[in-house]
């Protein structure tokens, strides 16, 4: 009876095993997934080669006449915020979503973004902590001398133009903000590190501009010095009181330095773009 038992229980498992081999499933191929494209660039304002990631829309190999709005983004490696930013991009052009136009991303990787994303500092700390600062000049004159001709001249880009920086980058884009406003139509500025040189941006008349700008503002619950210096950009930009600046500020209490960004970004597609829209 025994014996019987333990041959039914075999016999058991040899059908489940034949079943089971029949019903699985293996690779029949396997390749990359990609979701953009990688260019070396040689850089002769900087002197030094720069790696650029590059998002296309899906639209982009469908349809050879139509020109895309580009975003450039700080930071933009594929280790750093590329690939979830280029998430949002893709998810809120999507058509039933309908949040932003379909737009080209230009991720820009990092070689020494303590160098490039800084202005000459006068605070002794800054200096001794961050040696190689202070070279924001060159890397802003690259962006729009080099970086934006390459792009516009490689793909089918229309003439607007934002952009997008985090901490030292979202320092970076206010001077460009300040000083070159017209570099870009959109500024997307996150937990700026207006600390910098004893807030000294801050002081900083903005340079006049004649054209559209919307600006976003935003800050997790960071320390009172980020959080005091990001609403006084803001308030020093409403006291400008322009007419044709769209200007948003968001305070965002449950995050911090490190993952503001993402949400950041989100809320500034939605208010920023659908504005525009309605209008």
């Amino acid at each position: 009876m025994r014996s019987r038992s333990i041959l039914l229980l075999l016999l058991n498992i040899a059908c489940w095993l034949t079943v089971s081999g029949q019903t699985g499933i293996h690779a029949i191929e396997r390749n990359p997934f990609t979701i953009g494209e990688t260019v070396r660039v040689k850089s002769a304002i900087l002197n030094e080669e720069r790696v650029l990631n590059i998002y296309l829309p899906l639209s982009y190999s469908q349809d050879s006449a139509k020109k895309y709005p580009v975003i450039y983004l700080l930071d933009g490696s594929k280790e750093e915020d590329f690939i979830h930013i280029v998430g949002l991009v893709q998810f809120g052009s999507f058509s039933w979503i309908n949040m932003i136009p379909e737009t080209i991303v230009v991720g820009i990787g990092n070689v020494d973004r303590k160098r490039d994303f800084t202005y000459p500092s006068h605070n002794e700390l800054d200096n001794k902590e961050v040696p190689t600062s202070g070279k924001s000049e060159a890397f802003v004159s690259f962006i729009g001398k080099e970086l934006q001709p390459f792009i516009d001249s490689n793909y089918r880009t229309s003439n607007i133009k934002t952009i997008i920086g985090q901490s030292l980058g979202g320092l970076l884009a206010t001077e460009i903000l300040l000083k070159q406003p017209d570099l870009f139509d959109n500024y997307i500025i996150v937990s700026p590190s207006l600390w910098w040189d004893d807030e000294s941006l801050l002081q900083l008349k903005p340079k006049e501009y004649q054209s559209e700008k919307s600006i976003y503002i935003a800050v997790g619950n960071e320390g009172e010095v980020m959080t005091r210096t990001a609403k006084d950009l803001y308030t020093k930009l409403t006291d400008l009181n322009s007419k044709n600046t769209h200007l948003h500020f968001n305070y965002l209490e449950e995050q911090d330095h490190g993952d503001a960004l993402h949400l950041a970004v989100y809320d500034a597609f939605e208010k920023m773009f659908r504005i525009k829209e309605e209008e």
